[in-house]
């Protein structure tokens, strides 16, 4: 009974989380098929996450390694990888072997490890770099005004691809606050573009922020919480 229940659960969390993604993308004008939802899987059980899949769900965000490693032998082979935890350099080599998505670089050594490490036949690993917004001392990420010279840095680099920008703002405590700090971010992504950086990406927006991060334009949002409900 408590599995069956389980599974109603998650998906009528999906199919709640797809529709406040159509409700706000009406509320800016944008097409709901340019936000991909990303399942937050960290510590969620492989049979949570084939249910979520069951679901709807084709995308999963994981935060250690040796945890989606696990995870990624057992399951669907049409799920897509995502990585989004902090991002250790000596672990950078088996995270460009496994993973589609790398959500978190801020620095030229673990984005040249990504590059060298990726196998040719997977093609190149998609990279977002990932933003300090509220320039936290405690949090990863790159202030805005060194965001230009690591892209620039990585031009070189042929096995990974920057699709844009990842941010974790600090909790705000209305949506007008967060509405406003993800619209900052969308202004820095709209002046890289008109730099001629080829970004298509702004993952951003998690389970108590993201109607306000699809209204600024997030095309990528990360929901742990929201669908598989609150970690033990």
């Amino acid at each position: 009974m408590l599995l069956k229940r389980c599974k109603v659960v998650i998906s009528q969390n999906i199919d709640q989380i797809n529709l406040d993604i159509v409700k706000n993308c009406e509320l800016s004008g944008i097409d709901p098929k340019n936000v991909t939802l990303i399942g937050a899987s960290k510590s969620q059980s492989v049979e949570k996450i084939q249910e979520a899949h069951l679901a709807g769900l084709n995308h999963f965000g994981e935060n250690y390694l040796q945890e989606a490693e696990e995870k990624i032998q057992i399951l669907d082979e049409r799920i897509t990888w995502h990585f989004i935890g902090s991002l250790q350099s000596r672990k950078a080599k088996r995270i460009s072997e496994i993973f589609d998505w790398v959500h978190t670089v801020d620095n030229i050594k673990v984005a040249r490890k990504l590059n060298d490490c990726r196998p040719e036949l997977k093609g190149p690993l998609n990279v977002c770099i990932q933003l300090n917004i509220d320039s936290e001392k405690t949090k990863s990420g790159l202030y805005e005004e060194s965001l230009e010279n690591l892209i620039e840095q990585t031009l070189e680099l042929k096995k990974i691809k920057i699709r844009g920008l990842m941010v974790i703002p600090k909790p705000r405590e209305t949506e007008e606050e967060q509405i406003k700090v993800f619209r900052k971010v969308s202004l820095i992504n709209a002046t890289l573009i008109e730099k001629g950086f080829e970004f298509d990406t702004l993952s951003m927006g998690m389970t108590t922020d993201y109607a306000a991060a699809i209204q600024e334009g997030a095309t990528m949002i990360r929901v742990g919480t929201g669908i598989f409900g609150k970690r033990k």
